[in-house]
């Protein structure tokens, strides 16, 4: 009689240092996979104490609470299938990532992470050692490999594995999300499943941690790299697969092959998730933000009213004598579209009060700056009053591309506690504006329609600091700026490169200064969802002071 195997995947959304919370949604998988007859329970990469935990896992304290919680939990599942879990653990004296394996109500054994990764927001050669690589384990019928996220995008763990004796690859993951990375995960498990011949597993978890998102996206492999299961992603899913022993080895049964949606969706939801987390996690439940009439500060908004509900997103206007009639009715026409509360403070008599303080030490000299950055900064101190009265989280609203070349003001309009659109740069922020407006799903909490009215997306991008002013009076045109930031830093190309492409070097040459030169202020800001490959934060790490520009 051929041979049956039935897998239990959970791909879920842990909260670091949530040790008992992360516990107890095991727990639920394990209560379903036992109900439904699965052989084994499978819970991502570092599950139990949240992903990644950062320098967390280098306190004692820790670890010995995150291997009471693995004892407990191996108490509590013992009536019924085996489980794996991933989790830190101190052995003589150093710390792996290891994947354990309960049954019976003990922990049986695990594996050692091998390969530890050490590049973009990852630092695991600095937390953790090396690992052996691990045989596999004999789960009901079959005896399964278990690689570590990093240790299946290299051949040398999955092949020692079938080597000795591996039916079956079961990968637990904790992939952040990056724009394209998908298919990048499926290369890599395609080349394992032909090196190999063995079925493969890919589980990811779902959720966000600070700036990181984890996008889930679970797909399984038949030998020659058929793809038989993908799960959504995004969402939370405990779901059953089958696997049945042919002539040549375990096949598993093809089922539901979730379509996943393009991109400017995917990064959209990104930052929904990202924002909702972010909140749930850290204890918040209402936003604050300044709605300028812009389209940052609109998309922005709108984001908050997907990911907490319009109730818990209060907007504030804060007009100066520099404000337009048409930044007044379009930030109304925003709050109005989305039903969020829209409150209106002008800043003119604040701003006149500063200056009339400074006046004696500005005497004789011309206004600059410095009088439009007061504007900002006054806005931020009101904003960041009525976020400490209230308890609401201040939301910032600065794009990629003016968080590049520095176009926000320390202590003012970046002042707040969590950007959303961060890492999407400003003709990214046009096309997700067009596409909300024109889409709606049933995980926005928010109201289906034209949300952003067209004419906040239209018109000429200002900070309106002083009259008649526009970003293009300094900037070159967004689709030049952003191709040129594009080119600087997701693709780190020379200056001269930049130019062959067609872009004149005077400009490329201010771009990098700009780029370098606000280093400061990135330093100082409030974190963000990370889209690309080269967010800003872990992903890139310039330092403060660099005198350094391209001499090309």
């Amino acid at each position: 009689m051929a041979g049956k195997f039935r897998l239990t995947m959970a791909q879920l959304n842990p909260t670091v240092g949530d040790l008992a919370g992360n516990r107890a949604k095991a727990m639920r998988a394990h209560v379903q996979g036992r109900a439904n007859g699965a052989d084994f329970v499978a819970l991502p990469e570092m599950f139990l104490v949240g992903y990644q935990p950062q320098d967390l896992i280098l306190k004692p304290a820790f670890l010995r609470h995150a291997w009471d919680e693995l004892h407990q939990l191996a108490a509590d599942c013992a009536d019924g299938p085996p489980l794996g879990i991933g989790l830190p653990i101190m052995e003589y004296g150093q710390l792996f990532n290891v994947y354990a394996i309960l049954s019976d109500g003990e922990v049986i054994g695990y594996a050692r992470k091998h390969h530890l990764p050490n590049y973009n927001v990852f630092d695991e050669e600095r937390l953790f050692a090396h690992g052996p690589i691990s045989g596999p384990f004999p789960i009901g019928p079959l005896r399964m490999g278990t690689p570590i996220c990093e240790d299946s995008w290299y051949d040398d763990v999955t092949e020692a594995m079938a080597e000795s004796g591996a039916e079956l690859l079961m990968i637990p993951n904790g992939s952040p999300y990056r724009r394209g990375k998908f298919d990048v995960r499926v290369n890599h498990m395609v080349s394992r499943v032909i090196e190999t011949g063995l079925p493969l597993v890919y589980l990811n978890m779902v959720g966000a941690q600070d700036d990181q998102i984890f996008d889930g996206g679970s797909f399984i492999l038949n030998p020659h790299g058929k793809l038989v299961r993908q799960f959504p992603v995004f969402d939370e899913v405990i779901a059953e697969v089958d696997f049945e022993e042919k002539s040549d080895g375990w096949r598993a049964i093809p089922g539901d092959v979730a379509v996943h949606e393009p991109v400017v969706e995917q990064d959209y939801r990104a930052m929904v998730m990202a924002l909702h987390d972010y909140m749930a996690k850290s204890g918040f439940k209402k936003v604050v933000l300044g709605l300028s009439g812009g389209v940052d500060s609109a998309l922005v908004a709108t984001i908050a009213a997907d990911a907490l509900g319009p109730d818990n997103v209060h907007c504030v206007m804060l007009p100066s004598e520099f404000t337009s009639d048409e930044s007044l009715e379009d930030a109304a026409g925003v709050a109005n579209s989305l039903g969020c509360r829209l409150d209106t403070v002008p800043i003119t008599r604040g701003r006149e009060a500063i200056t009339e303080t400074l006046a004696p030490l500005f005497e004789g000299m011309p206004e600059d700056l410095t009088e439009e950055n007061i504007q900002s900064r006054l806005r931020g101190l009101l904003l960041m009053a009525l976020s400490n009265k209230f308890g609401s989280m201040l939301l910032t609203t600065g794009n990629k591309s003016e968080v590049a070349v520095g176009y926000a003001t320390i202590y003012g309009d970046m002042a707040g506690g969590y950007n959303p659109i961060k890492d999407l740069y400003k003709m990214r922020v046009f096309e997700t504006c067009r596409w909300r407006n024109a889409n709606h799903r049933p995980w926005m909490r928010g109201p289906v329609g034209m949300v952003i009215p067209q004419r906040v997306i239209d018109k000429p991008p200002s900070a309106e600091l002083r009259a008649d002013q526009k970003d293009e009076d300094s900037l070159p045109p967004y689709e030049v700026l952003d191709a040129i930031l594009e080119h600087l830093m997701e693709d780190d190309m020379a200056v001269s490169e930049i130019v062959e492409k067609g872009f004149e070097r005077e400009t490329v040459k201010k771009i990098e200064n700009l780029l370098y030169s606000s280093e400061y202020k990135r330093f100082q800001s409030a974190p963000g969802a990370r889209l690309t490959r080269k967010a800003f934060w872990l992903d890139r790490r310039y330092p403060i002071v660099n005198r350094w520009r391209d001499p090309s």
